[in-house]
């Protein structure tokens, strides 16, 4: 049975509450990235399944071994596979899987699992779906990464079409995909992508807290307690739409000159911003408690990216007290209420990001309020409702494998966070 509520903070937001699975599953989890490596799919598969082990569920873990004394870890409950994989290009720290199908059939033979979820649609991925569907095994997976929109901003737009062609082959071969906005459903479901489930995304509010502010982290940035200070986290590259962070940081200097801008991250196109923004501070990957505090000793979060499915680094910055300034789409647009916990604008219309950010700057204490707002936003994320959903989803599928051909998907509202 299921039951629902409406928050109170966003009374715009629904919150499914799913019944949890009713026994312990088998489920294998097939990535090809996860910690240590530093990005937000990774992030958010690792608390997914440590939220999937936790609710008492056996999972096995497959994915790309990351170096060459990468071990496998084993416990209760929870055991890793580790495949061969290559270096991404132009992502060095990353690694992609390779054609695995043959050897998973022969994992799956032995150690038969409920239910295969595929979180990545690369050669593992692939591998993993042909697999599953060869031991007729009830598989689901994730629309995690806009590898089509990413082809624009590398110089290979005409690789949009295959690209969009082969994630909808890839999806509709699965019982259930994973989508983290309504309105990404909505836009896939346009493109001919099929038995689409919305299952949002949390965000650790132990880690992400307005009090890690560190004074003294913003006095080595050169900042008073007066002044405003600007954050970016991120990877450094073309599908951020970087460019426009110049401009806007260049309004809100001509508004503030006192203002500084903390860039979080790395990427290809370092040195070029770096050159662009000669005044910024260029902080680097930070993780763990040392990022939250980066995020908390700032006051407005620029995030003028185009690219997200979801965009894990919004609810960071909301839950660390911060106002973001973002496009009207993804999480963003899910979650801000604008001029209230936030800043949207139009998709597309940089010229009206610098605008609103120039104009967040002339109201430094209209942005700590919003801030304060996004922080009370972000506390309703918890991940324990967001795992919760997603068990649920497992179980619809197994349920649907199980049912007579032609019974719909057992789903519940599409609007959940």
């Amino acid at each position: 049975m299921n039951t629902e509520h409406r928050s109170e903070q966003n009374p715009g937001i629904v919150v499914d509450q799913l019944a949890a699975a009713q026994r312990s599953l088998r489920i294998a989890f097939v990535t090809e990235t996860y910690p240590p490596e530093v990005n937000g799919v990774a992030m958010t598969i690792a608390r997914i399944v440590d939220g999937l082990h936790k609710r008492n569920h056996d999972v096995q873990l497959i994915r790309p071994r990351q170096e060459a004394g990468d071990a496998a870890e084993r416990g209760p409950r929870f055991h890793e596979v580790l495949m061969r994989g290559l270096p991404i290009p132009r992502y060095p720290n990353l690694r992609m899987g390779v054609p695995s199908k043959r050897a998973l059939v022969q994992l799956w033979s032995v150690q038969r699992p409920d239910v295969v979820h595929i979180a990545t649609e690369g050669a593992l991925g692939w591998s993993a779906l042909q697999a599953a569907q060869h031991l007729k095994l009830p598989v689901c997976s994730d629309f995690r990464t806009n590898f089509h929109a990413y082809s624009r901003h590398y110089g290979i737009g005409w690789l949009y079409k295959p690209i969009m062609a082969y994630l909808r082959k890839f999806h509709n071969r699965c019982q259930c995909t994973m989508v983290p906005t309504e309105a990404l459903r909505r836009d896939l479901e346009a493109s001919g992508f099929k038995q689409l489930s919305v299952v949002s995304r949390g965000v650790d509010i132990a880690q992400f807290t307005p009090q890690r502010r560190s004074a003294a982290l913003r006095e080595q940035w050169g900042a008073g307690e007066d002044d405003l200070v600007c954050i970016y986290v991120g990877r450094i590259a073309p599908e951020k739409n970087l460019a426009t962070l110049v401009t806007a940081f260049a309004a809100v200097q001509a508004r503030r000159p006192r203002a500084k801008l903390v860039v979080v991250g790395s990427g290809p196109q370092q040195a070029e911003l770096q050159a662009s923004l000669p005044q910024a501070i260029f902080a680097g990957q930070r993780k763990g408690e040392d990022l939250a505090a980066h995020y908390a000793s700032g006051d407005l979060f620029l995030f003028p990216s185009l690219t997200e499915t979801f965009g894990n680094v919004t609810t960071e910055a909301m839950a660390s007290g911060l106002a973001v300034l973002a496009f009207d789409y993804a999480a963003a647009a899910q979650l801000i209420r604008s001029g209230d916990n936030g800043v949207l604008v139009a998709m597309d219309d940089n010229a009206a990001f610098a605008r609103a950010a120039s104009l967040a700057a002339s109201d430094l204490a209209g942005v700590r309020q919003m801030g304060e707002k996004a922080c009370a936003t972000a506390r309703e994320l918890d991940w324990a409702s967001i795992v919760a959903r997603f068990e649920g989803v497992l179980d619809a599928v197994m349920l649907r494998a199980q049912a007579p051909q032609g019974l719909p998907l057992l789903t519940t509202r599409r609007s959940v966070v």
